[in-house]
């Protein structure tokens, strides 16, 4: 898990606890990623503490409950450092719910139904790149600035296969469509044929 590392390495830095954990991983990430769920750090906290990658201890506070506060084992820095010096393959692959829907526009064979598809997520996506852009501009870390501007080439990315699939599912006068939907398997209930019936 990417947000398991990323708390390795803010232990890097130093002792932490979770409410700071959690300040410093919203800073250093910066607005795209939203905010990090404490419930879900300190799930990630217990499970690096079971593996031994950290070790937590608690600490007297004069005027507040005792608070838990983490440091990085040299097992953790070992496990960082393996995690920093391999390279990165999508997560998900590319899997998503768009592509879906552009695969079952397309095999409608309906052109108007692909227009609205690809139309829709468009509109979406160019409200996400002004919005990211925006955020990219007003960034004053720099490091926050890097991650926003690659966000913001994802979408570009993403906008470009709009562009491609405009180009192959609808430039031609929707014969690519046609064509699709003619090869469709027909279905034995599409033949005329009846459900089959057991004697009994």
């Amino acid at each position: 898990m990417a947000i398991q590392h990323a708390v390795l390495a803010l232990l890097a830095g130093g002792p932490s606890y979770g409410y700071e954990l959690k300040g410093e991983f919203e800073n250093s990430v910066g607005p795209q990623w939203g905010p990090l769920n404490i419930g879900h750090l300190y799930q990630i906290l217990d499970r690096l503490s079971r593996d031994a990658l950290v070790v937590a201890h608690r600490e007297e506070q004069p005027t507040k409950p005792d608070r838990v506060v983490y440091e990085i084992t040299d097992a953790g820095r070992v496990e960082l450092d393996r995690w920093l010096g391999e390279p990165s393959p999508r997560s998900g692959g590319f899997r998503d719910d768009f592509f879906l829907k552009v695969t079952a526009a397309a095999r409608s064979g309906a052109a108007q139904t692909v227009r609205t598809v690809l139309g829709s997520q468009r509109g979406h996506l160019l409200r996400e790149l002004r919005n990211l852009d925006g955020l990219r501009r007003t960034a004053g870390d720099p490091v926050v600035g890097l991650l926003l501007a690659a966000a913001c080439r994802h979408v570009e990315a993403d906008l470009a296969f709009i562009d491609d699939a405009e180009s192959v599912l609808l430039a031609d006068g929707g014969s690519v469509l046609s064509t699709m939907a003619a090869a469709r398997p027909v279905k034995p209930s599409e033949e005329g044929a009846g459900p089959t019936r057991i004697a009994g």
